[in-house]
């Protein structure tokens, strides 16, 4: 199995609007809450890809009831570590009359030592069941920034990271199979704009001489960069009506380890990717939907 860990899920409120006014009261036509956050997202999609999965999170308080409640109803195969403080909300605000989407993100609470360590505990029993570990989401406020390094200690499966920062230039020593942050986030690890391609280009050959076997890049709509023992492809997504597009990032980490769990060559790897993540945005909630049968 693939296992999806990480320590920042959510509760993702959603709501749409036919027009959003900021500064003004707004109603919204419709209200709909899920489990999301990156490492429920990337679990939720390897989950409706089809592939044998894993999901190991932290949850707590009455939000965490929820992300528990509607993942038992999508059948998820997780692992719950509990935490006396409540899972995160999330919320989507999505302007049906300019297409724009506004996310406001809420920083998930820390986490105690006790809790920290319930989660290392839980990772070693299950890690002997894996294939590929994913790691994804940003640290808790307080965590040691070598929390996954530490975590990875030992761990002789190929592992994936989309994460940013620190944690992430942290574990590169340990030689990822592959790194996917979006352009964003990678600009923010390295502290310097990547304004052009050949930036961008700079930092995931940075990434590879550290440790990285292949490196992916995402930009919302944009082409996603890939770099890794083959040369350096630059693959444009196909069109589609968008209507949610939050966890696409998300989704196209899922869409990886899929791809590598079948043994596809590393250009279908991408593309399959891609594709994923392409499906995602048509759909309201985030890492739920169907795989296409012509993947």
């Amino acid at each position: 199995m693939i296992l999806a860990v990480g320590l920042t899920p959510a509760w993702q409120q959603i709501l749409t609007f036919r027009s959003l006014a900021l500064g003004e009261v707004n109603r919204a036509d419709d209200v709909i809450g899920c489990a999301s956050g990156k490492v429920l997202n990337v679990g939720c999609a390897l989950h409706h890809l089809g592939v044998a999965s894993h999901t190991l999170s932290p949850v707590g308080g009455h939000t965490g009831e929820q992300i528990r409640t509607d993942c038992a109803v999508l059948g998820l195969p997780a692992t719950w570590i509990e935490s006396r403080s409540s899972t995160r909300v999330c919320t989507t605000l999505l302007d049906r009359s300019s297409e724009q989407t506004t996310e406001l993100v809420e920083d998930s609470a820390p986490l105690l030592n006790s809790e920290l360590e319930a989660y290392r505990r839980a990772f070693v029993e299950l890690i002997p069941q894996a294939r590929m570990v994913v790691v994804s989401g940003s640290l808790p406020k307080g965590t040691p920034s070598d929390f996954f390094t530490t975590l990875l200690d030992g761990v002789t499966v190929p592992v994936m990271l989309d994460i940013r920062g620190p944690e992430l230039l942290a574990c590169l020593p340990r030689r990822p199979w592959l790194v996917k942050p979006n352009r964003e986030e990678l600009a923010a690890t390295f502290d310097r704009p990547l304004a052009t391609d050949d930036e961008l280009l700079a930092a995931m050959h940075e990434l590879r001489s550290r440790g990285a076997e292949h490196v992916v890049v995402s930009d919302g709509p944009h082409a996603v960069w890939s770099a890794g023992p083959n040369g350096v492809e630059c693959t444009a997504p196909s069109e589609v009506e968008v209507v949610n597009p939050i966890g696409c990032g998300d989704c196209l980490t899922a869409g990886l380890a899929v791809a590598w769990s079948e043994g596809r060559p590393w250009r279908d790897t991408v593309q399959f990717g891609i594709a994923a993540a392409a499906e995602n945005a048509r759909h309201l909630l985030p890492a739920r939907f169907p795989r296409g049968s012509s993947w």
